[in-house]
Formats: structure tokens, sequence, C-alpha cells
């Protein structure tokens, strides 16, 4: 079996198709012509803006003309996450995908259900000829995992309806009216170069890896391991009891990633290779239990390699490591508000050294402008203090919740018409183009829902078959409950 015979046909359509083309954020151009052509194809007007969001426009069925328009709006790119062992080119590959029992996932890389299922969801109303629906506009943005750029950049005027409703939630039977707005940090501390020492020639390639990782704003509340922070672990006794030199590191690749591997070249001196062997020999069952319930396949090794042609000095790998160590990370406070839902929290997603810079970069995120306010300056402080420097962009405001949305309550009437019972209401710690959205169109009335997906901007992801039917199901019901202007 494969997706294209899977229930809803129409979705399940729309979606093969779009993991037919590569999208990794900043490079969405031929998704961007997909969707463009998508609507062209069908007789719709259809719109491409300067940067490559695209909308598309359906007029209201017979009898529904009057009614507020909605927009249904979702996101092109998708998170280009893959196990090591998998050789994937995320430019020029397809997405293999895998029908396992109740899910779907793909073989060995992130799924792009986020957000290729709501995107195909919307779609699919397009195409669809038995919907009763008022005018409906699809807006599919841009660059929404890395920068949310195509949100940012949207003017105003270019669309007209009255209604949002985003289609990028990750739980079906769970309404979003709120997010966390976010902030990217990018922290470089110099350190001084200089010829591997005598006695020192023993290099070996130290790797953490078999962490789970996932969506730094989802899964950053089952605190797995983050194999940046567990390579910093590693690293500072080896550099500060045990004379071993540093010459490379890096981890990770996605600000909006949970880092799953992370390695770093050593030199290691003469007479302790037994010794750094048994340090790691130890420390492995240690951090096994430590992360037992959330990464059980974690593993430190360390193998022989070919010799660097220069090491870090002494003094300044120490204080990268210290640095990389003091680094907030994970989750830093909970909310006050929803119980469950986090706050703030940072995640320590890439660690790479170039050209005499060791490089930090993390993604912050808070609900509450304040909390993040302070959580930067905690970064700056541990930048500064290992003598480097940090710039913070891309900062948005989160999603302020709206207990009276009308949108809101009827979503939560079809909902309980449709399935038995309320469907929650939520915030989530996540960045949603909602709050973005509204600064352009403060008048629309938004909610965000979706089907759900596990495991996110992971090799893991997968999305479960029967609530892309049931969040189908609602979506159709709801178009048709839409109220008069």
């Amino acid at each position: 079996m494969t997706i294209k015979d899977l229930q809803p046909s129409a979705v399940w359509k729309n979606f093969y198709e779009l993991t037919r083309i590569p999208r990794p954020s900043k490079k969405e151009q031929k998704a961007s012509e997909y969707l463009y052509n998508f609507g062209k194809s069908l007789g719709l007007e259809t719109v491409r803006d300067e940067i490559g969001n695209v909308i598309i426009r359906k007029p209201a069925t017979p009898g529904m003309e009057d009614s507020k328009g909605v927009i249904l709006q979702g996101h092109m790119d998708m998170v280009p996450q893959k196990n090591a062992d998998k050789v994937h080119d995320f430019e020029k590959d397809p997405i293999e995908t895998i029908v396992d029992g109740d899910w779907v996932r793909a073989d060995g890389t992130t799924l792009g259900a986020d957000n290729g299922v709501g995107v195909a969801m919307a779609l699919s109303v397009l195409e669809a000829k038995d919907l009763q629906h008022g005018p409906v506009e699809v807006l599919v943005t841009i660059d929404e995992e890395t920068g949310m750029t195509g949100a940012n950049a949207l003017k105003p005027g270019l669309l007209k309806g009255d209604i949002l409703i985003n289609l990028d939630s990750e739980t079906e039977g769970e309404l979003y009216i709120g997010c966390a707005g976010g902030i990217d940090a990018s922290a470089s501390i110099p350190y001084r170069t200089e010829a591997v020492p005598e006695g020192w020639h023993h290099a070996h390639l130290i790797r953490v890896s078999g962490c789970q990782g996932g969506h730094s704003g989802m899964d950053i509340i089952l605190c797995r391991a983050n194999a940046n922070k567990l390579l910093a672990r590693v690293l500072l006794p080896l550099v500060r009891d045990y004379g071993v030199r540093l010459a490379s590191v890096e981890g990770g690749n996605m600000r909006n990633a949970i880092p799953r591997e992370a390695e770093a070249v050593v030199l290691i001196p003469d007479g302790k290779v037994g010794e750094v062997d048994q340090y790691l020999h130890e420390l492995l069952p240690v951090l096994k239990t430590e992360y037992a319930a959330t990464d059980p396949q974690l593993y430190v090794g360390m193998r022989a390699c070919e010799e660097p042609e220069a090491c870090m000095a002494e003094e300044d790998a120490l204080r990268c490591m210290r640095a990389l160590m003091s680094v907030p990370e994970g989750v830093e406070r909970m909310s006050d508000q929803m119980p469950g839902l986090v706050e703030t929290s940072n995640n320590t997603a890439i660690v790479r050294t170039e050209d005499g810079k060791f490089m930090i970069k993390t993604l912050m995120r808070s609900s509450v402008d304040s909390a993040k306010e302070a959580l930067t300056e905690k970064m700056r402080a541990v930048i500064e203090l290992a003598g480097g420097t940090v710039e913070f962009t891309g900062g948005y405001s989160g999603w302020a919740p709206n207990g009276n949305s009308q949108i809101l309550h009827l979503m939560k009437d079809v909902y309980g018409k449709l399935y038995g019972k309320e469907p929650a209401v939520m915030a989530i710690h996540a960045g949603l183009e909602c709050g973005i959205l509204s600064g352009a169109y403060p008048h629309w009335d938004m909610v965000s829902c979706g089907p759900t997906i596990l495991s996110p901007h992971s090799p893991d992801e997968r999305v479960n078959i029967a609530s892309v039917d049931k969040c189908w199901n609602f979506l159709k019901a709801v178009l048709a409950e839409i109220p008069k202007k």
C-alpha cells in the first residue's frame, strides 16, 4: 500500500505530489511554481507575490456568496533532516513515503507532513466540486521554518477574507489560539590556532549520536538530549583534566530542530589514549541512565581519524567549552497561565568551529516578550564572559489568545456535533505564522488546527492516517457553517 491508496484520496494525492517536489526552507522555488500552476490549472485567480508566497482564490458556492471570506493558510517549506547513514539530497530528491500501520513516515528523512498535509488539505478544497463554502483564499507562504520570511513580507491588502484558519498545528482534536514568539541568537567566540604539539599526534573523532532530536518548540518539553550540549559535557573534562587538544567541533544544522548528532576532532597526548577511552567507557552508561526514557539509543564513541593540520590554543578551547556548557538550554520556564505549556525555552541548535571562530546558534522562544528579552541577556552574558559577541535577529512576538473569537466558538460547536466531544483549546510553544500575519491584517479572526504529527523536524516524523481523515471532514464541515458578513 502507498499513500495514494489512503483516504481521503484527494488529500493524500495532493500530499504525494508535494513529496515529489524538493522544498527545504529557502529553496522553495519549485514548490512555489507548482502551487502557482496548480491554481491556474483550475482556472482560479492566482497570485504569486515578490517573495514567492502564493495566493489562490476560489469563489463561493451558490447560496454562500454573502458568507465571510476564509483564508486557509500553510507554508510550503519543510525541515531537511536525515539519518547519518541516509543518502538524500533535499534540493534534488523526492521524499520516499512509507505506510507503517496507522502512520505515514519517510524512509530515513523528515516527511514534510509539517506542513505538507495542511497545504494538501487547502489544495483539496480548491479542487473539490462537492463542498459548500463561502469565498475561499488559500495562502501558502515560504520559509516558515527558518525565519517566517514569507509571513513577514506579506503585504497588507492582498487578501480579502475575514477569517484565517491556519492548518499548521499538529494534534487533531485541539484548536490553537496562541503561540510563542521567537528570536535567533548567533554567537561568535574567537580562538587562536597553533601547530599540533609534539606528543599529541593521536587524532580521534569523538561523536555523540543516537539522540531522538525533534521540534525545538513542540518537543522541548520532553527534555530530550541535546547532542551539542552533551558533546560539551564530554569534552570539557577532557580538555581541562586530560590535556586533550581540540581541533574542530560540529553539531546540528537547523535552528528549529533539537540536534541529534555532534562530533569533535581531538588530539590526545602520548600515553593518554587508554585513559580517555576509559573515561568515555565510564561516562556512557551514566548518560544512558539519565536519558533512558527519552533517548534510549544515545551513544558516545571514539575512533582514530586523520590528523588535523592545527588545533585550538588550549586556553581558548577551554573557554569555548565552558561557554557551550553554560549557554541556556531547554525549558527555561513553564507558563503560569496555561498548565503544561512551556513559556520560555532555548534550543542550542548549531555549533561550529570556522575560520578561528567558535560559533553557537540558538533559537529562543517565549510567549512573554519580556521573558524572551531576559533570556537574550542571559545568553549575552555567557558569551561576553567568554570573550565573544552575540547578535540577535529575526525576532517576532507571539500570538496572544483571544477567548472571545467567533471562529473558535463555531469550530468548537462543529467539532462537538461531528465527534461527540469538545476539542481542547490550546496555545503552542512553537512559532505559528498567525501572530506575524495579524500585524498586516489585524481584523482577522484566527484559529489553528491540523492532523496529528509526531516528531516533526526529525527523521522520526510521522502523521497519523485516521487524524488526516478526521481533520479533513472537520474542515469541510466548518467551511459549510461560516456565517454571513
